[in-house]
């Protein structure tokens, strides 16, 4: 009861006297969540997911917005399922959606997060549009009835956008797809940038990191916090169709997937490996290592694949020694691509690449090399894949 007191009364901190903006702001109602209050008020189950990056995924806004829940409404029995993973953002999330989030069963809430790691790994405004697109779509063909809510948190890249009079591009994105799919949208990066302006706090005391302080964490859970008791006062009594318009982008990833590494079918110098752990003393993700990786050290070391449908990516390990790979499909070049990036100095982190995602439906053939080269940083030509992307 404590913790539920505690939160209660930060919920109404930043609406106090002594903030001089309302969260209330931020809070873009382009649609409702009528369908899950409505489950809600009649006292049934309800699943919840969080599907994100590292911020999702740490203790904070999650965990306060799930205790004001379970103790607001006592009645109801809340599942809760954590789908956050460092590192990654739009991209990955249409991909692994499937697994990670809508075969864990029925989903009635999604909250959907993405702007931070999008920024970060220079994920370009195409593919941003066709995952956020593809995500929402494939989630309201999985349950017509899931309510789903778009989040775009804070960065210091985005605080200087909004210093500079521009709207971060990542932003844009989240509120273009929220908007035509009738989506609420929470402006948090505009939030943190608008009240660090008015002075109610700074970055560098009070907010203190993307991977936000507790008082940042609190400040996501109030405005989260405002929009469920939004929805709790007007929602309906009866559960309503969902918005499902024609598409913004045709390309979108709808349908992502994972396509196993089993399925590649002629291979010379890269192993599967059942159960991959690191021989250095580089740092793992949770989840991604005494995993299934289909790995080349050597140049030269190639494999083909052969795949259906418009779009192929791989989802892979870039540790200290990854390498740069080559690759064709159906015999067209197309340029190298450089696994090593900023952080794979002391950590094999996921890191996923789209490959082509403009072909034509039907067959393909991916032919793929490790080339004799590699970053300067890195300490070798590794290429570990974990999962190809197909949509």
């Amino acid at each position: 009861m404590r913790k539920y007191v505690f939160l209660l009364i930060t919920v109404l901190i930043f609406a106090s006297a002594d903030a001089q903006l309302s969260s209330k702001g931020y809070v873009c109602n382009f649609g409702d969540l009528n369908n899950s209050f409505n489950l809600i008020k009649q006292r049934k189950a309800i699943t919840i997911a969080f599907l994100g990056g590292s911020i999702t995924h740490m203790e904070g806004w999650r965990g306060l917005v799930g205790q004001f829940l379970t103790h607001k409404y006592p009645e109801v029995n809340f599942k809760f399922i954590n789908a956050g993973i460092p590192s990654l953002g739009s991209l990955p999330h249409a991909f692994r959606l499937k697994q990670d989030v809508l075969e864990q069963g029925k989903i009635d809430l999604m909250f959907l997060e993405s702007a931070v790691n999008d920024r970060a790994n220079g994920t370009s405004e195409k593919i941003q549009r066709r995952a956020l697109e593809g995500i929402i779509r494939h989630s309201l063909q999985e349950n017509p009835d899931m309510d789903l809510v778009m989040m775009a948190f804070a960065d210091p890249e985005k605080l200087k956008d909004y210093r500079d009079g521009n709207m971060p591009v990542e932003v844009k994105v989240h509120e273009d797809v929220a908007q035509h799919y009738k989506l609420p949208f929470l402006n948090l990066a505009k939030e943190v940038a608008d009240r660090i302006n008015a002075g109610e706090f700074t970055w560098e005391k009070d907010f203190k990191n993307l991977h936000p302080s507790p008082f940042g964490q609190l400040l996501y859970a109030n405005t989260i916090s405002n929009l469920l008791l939004q929805n709790d006062s007007l929602s309906l009594k009866k559960i309503r169709p969902k918005h499902y318009p024609s598409s913004l982008e045709h390309r979108n990833y709808n349908n992502g997937n994972y396509l196993s590494i089993e399925n590649v079918e002629v291979s010379t110098g890269f192993i599967s490996k059942a159960n991959w752990v690191p021989s250095d003393q580089a740092n793992t993700r949770q989840g991604f290592v005494a995993i299934p990786v289909l790995e080349g050290l050597k140049p030269g070391a190639s494999f083909v694949l052969h795949f259906k449908g418009s779009v192929i990516g791989i989802a892979t390990l870039a540790g200290p020694d990854a390498g740069i790979l080559e690759y064709s499909i159906d015999g067209k070049a197309f340029p190298a691509i450089d696994l090593f990036t900023q952080w794979s100095k002391n950590l094999h982190l996921p890191w996923y690449k789209m490959l082509a995602d403009e072909l034509d439906e039907g067959n393909h053939k991916l032919e793929l090399i490790i080339l004799n080269k590699n970053n300067s940083l890195s300490k070798g030509h590794a290429i570990r894949i974990l999962n190809f992307l197909v949509n």
